[in-house]
C-alpha cells in the first residue's frame, strides 16, 4: 500500500488529535486504565496542543494518511527535546510516532520513522531520542530493529498514574 506521507499544517491539528487519542486508545487498552488513558488524552493530545506544536519552528508533524478517501491514519512528532534523560547539543525528540491498528503490517510504521529521521537530518539533529511505556513490547521490539539502543529509564505519568518508560537513541 502507497501511503501519502505530508508535512501537517495548522489545518491538520484536529486530525492530529483525532489519531492521536485513536491510536493511543487503541494502543494501551487493557494496559492502563481508562480513566488516567482519557485524562492523558484530554491534557496531552488538544487540537490546540498540535496547533502550537506544527506553529513551533523547531517542531515537525508529519500526517500519513490513507491512499483511498485521504483518511488520517498515523503521524509522527518530532520536537526540542523534554524529559529523555541528558540532551546533548545535535539531539531532536521524536515525541510521538503512532498509526492506527489498520495499518499495522503495512510499512506505515518504517515509513514513518524514515520520514522522520530525514526531517530530523535536515534540520542538522544528530542524534534522536524516544521515550516509550516499557511494557509496550511491540513499539521497544520495532524502536530496536530501527537502530534505536537503550540510553536510559524514566517515570512517565499518565493521568494520575506513573509508569515506567524507557529512553532510546539512535545516532543520525
Amino acid at each position: 500500500m502507497h501511503w501519502r506521507l505530508r508535512r501537517a499544517t495548522a489545518a491538520d491539528a484536529s486530525a492530529l488529535s483525532l489519531v492521536a487519542a485513536a491510536s493511543f486508545l487503541e494502543t494501551f487498552a487493557g494496559i492502563l486504565s481508562g480513566e488516567d488513558m482519557l485524562a492523558h488524552i484530554a491534557a496531552k493530545s488538544t487540537p490546540e496542543r498540535f496547533a502550537r506544536w506544527i506553529a513551533d519552528a523547531a517542531s515537525i508533524a508529519t500526517i500519513a494518511e490513507h491512499p483511498d478517501g485521504a483518511a488520517p491514519v498515523g503521524y509522527t512528532l518530532l520536537t526540542t527535546p523534554e524529559d529523555v534523560g541528558q540532551i546533548e547539543p545535535g539531539d531532536i525528540e521524536l515525541r510521538r510516532i503512532y498509526t492506527l491498528s489498520l495499518t499495522r503490517g503495512t510499512g506505515l510504521g518504517a515509513a514513518l520513522m524514515a520520514q522522520a529521521i530525514a526531517d530530523a537530518r535536515s534540520r542538522g539533529a544528530t542524534r534522536m531520542l524516544l521515550g516509550v511505556y516499557a511494557r509496550n513490547y511491540r513499539a521497544c521490539d520495532f524502536y530496536e530493529r530501527q537502530a534505536f539502543v537503550l540510553a536510559g529509564e524514566r517515570q512517565f505519568k499518565v493521568g494520575a498514574t506513573w509508569h515506567d518508560d524507557r529512553v532510546y537513541s539512535r545516532l543520525l
